[in-house]
């Protein structure tokens, strides 16, 4: 068991906050074998499963090596999904809240003039997917001048979804001095080709303990006619119970019939799939982190981009295609630590995926029976007491760090010549208040949004109702978002 902890990277007294409150504790194995070389500046290419907490292990010294001061990007993370790029983005702003650390997520699919605004706001970290990177760096509104670190999240999908020309071509915009650390689950002839052209002397770093094999997931395969998948599935949550549970399908038609009748059936569910507006798959990814419902139904597109600690039990309700599917699904369970369960239905036909997936995973999944009738009855009453409900969120990351920030509304911004000195020089005006207690700015032309650290934002509201600003009397109020 590794028993060392973050204190041994010497990493600043903000940056332990929120490692603190964030319950980071012990560095996982991949954040062993990376944070310190990324603190060198050393190029890494790091082959580890999801759930390793590699996000973490490129998030913690690129918030640690950013310079606040600086005006314009110093890191740029591409991932291949926008589900993933708003989970990246917040794990960010998490471990640099108490540094101030300016993260925004770019992606398809959201008003290009919104994300623009944005950028010309101090930025010190972008995530985003690889088509509306391109598009912010051919119209001038992601300046690369002053990017130090390349992060290639996810890079064995990045190939599947045929993004590798628009990663190359990004790759080629970043000045040669860049530091570049590339992560995926598998290594594809392809990923590794990049890595060798664009990077110099990288580390490779193989995490062999986590992941699939991990002794934190126990892997099931139930065999089972199509037309019995649905009843199987309800029996098998009875007897199971979990505490918040992902059902896997094919297709979105899958996720609409067996979210239908789960739905029908009293189930606190939900759905998720690329037939759904952006808008609404956040909403979904957002209420499952809160735990408003307990069921997800699903397609590939959660099983990457869902980092939340508490997914007791998988449902792989249709076997997976591709047999690196069949990682990141079941990698969304048996996290940071917990138990989890992975149950794999398995029609007639499906053998030869079936045996796929145990080659590339390296074991037979161990066949278990559908459950029983009488275990089905005797487990009936326990789990109806529970399904209604919410589930409790032992440990929503955001909600903890955020704990004691108040986010204030000031209805002035850029057209009243306002700037971030001015409020932060009012501000430390205060009794009580000093810099450590201001978070991040954002000033927009007609309002300014700032974040008040360590409880003292009540004290802040107050002053601040009838203080001026470079001379300007602003209406302030506590922030809604």
């Amino acid at each position: 068991m590794n028993d060392k902890n973050f204190e041994i990277y010497q990493l600043s007294d903000e940056i332990n906050k929120a490692l603190t409150l964030l319950k980071y504790t012990t560095p996982t194995q991949v954040q062993t074998e990376v944070i310190p070389l990324a603190l060198q500046n050393k190029d890494v290419v790091v082959k580890s499963q999801t759930g390793s907490g590699k996000t973490a292990s490129f998030g913690i010294p690129i918030c640690e090596m950013i310079d606040w001061e600086a005006k314009k990007p110093q890191a740029l993370i591409l991932t291949p999904t926008r589900e993933l790029a708003v989970q990246v983005r917040d794990d960010i702003t998490n471990i640099g809240r108490f540094k101030r650390i300016k993260a925004m997520a770019v992606f398809g699919k959201e008003p290009f003039a919104k994300q623009k605004e944005e950028l010309q706001q101090k930025t010190h970290v972008v995530v985003g997917t690889p088509g509306r990177v391109i598009d912010h760096i051919e119209r001038g509104t992601l300046v690369l001048d002053q990017i130090k670190y390349l992060i290639i999240d996810e890079a064995d999908e990045m190939l599947n979804m045929g993004f590798i020309d628009e990663v190359e071509s990004i790759i080629n915009e970043v000045h040669s001095g860049r530091v570049t650390m590339v992560f995926s689950a598998t290594l594809p002839k392809d990923v590794e080709n990049l890595c060798h052209q664009y990077m110099k002397e990288p580390n490779h770093i193989e995490i062999i303990s986590t992941g699939v094999t991990t002794d934190t997931i126990d892997h099931f395969l139930i065999q089972v006619k199509e037309e019995e998948k649905l009843s199987v599935l309800k029996d098998v949550t009875v007897v199971e119970n979990p505490e918040s549970c992902i059902i896997f399908c094919r297709t979105k038609e899958h996720v609409d019939r067996v979210y239908a009748d789960l739905d029908t059936s009293n189930y606190s569910c939900e759905r998720l799939h690329g037939g759904l507006e952006q808008e609404d798959r956040f909403a979904v990814m957002n209420g499952f982190k809160m735990g408003n419902f307990r069921y997800l139904v699903a397609t590939d597109v959660a099983a990457r981009g869902i980092d939340i600690d508490n997914v007791t039990l998988v449902v792989n309700y249709d076997v997976p295609m591709e047999k690196e599917s069949y990682v990141h699904r079941t990698g969304r369970t048996g996290r940071a630590g917990n138990k989890g369960k992975a149950i794999t239905f398995a029609t007639p036909y499906e053998g030869k995926f079936v045996q796929a997936i145990e080659r590339y995973i390296g074991f037979e999944i161990p066949a278990m029976e559908a459950p029983k009738q009488q275990e089905v009855a005797k487990n009936k009453a326990a789990f109806e007491e529970k399904i209604g409900g919410r589930r409790v969120v032992h440990n929503n990351k955001t909600a903890r760090i955020n704990k004691g920030i108040t986010k204030l509304h000031f209805n002035g911004g850029k057209k009243k010549k306002l700037r971030a000195v001015d409020f932060v020089g009012t501000i430390v005006n205060i009794p009580g208040i000093i810099a450590e207690d201001i978070g991040i700015i954002t000033i927009q032309d007609n309002l300014t949004y700032v974040d008040i650290l360590n409880g003292k934002g009540s004290l802040v509201l107050q002053a601040m109702e009838d203080t001026t600003i470079k001379g300007k009397k602003l209406r302030v109020t506590k922030a809604l978002k």
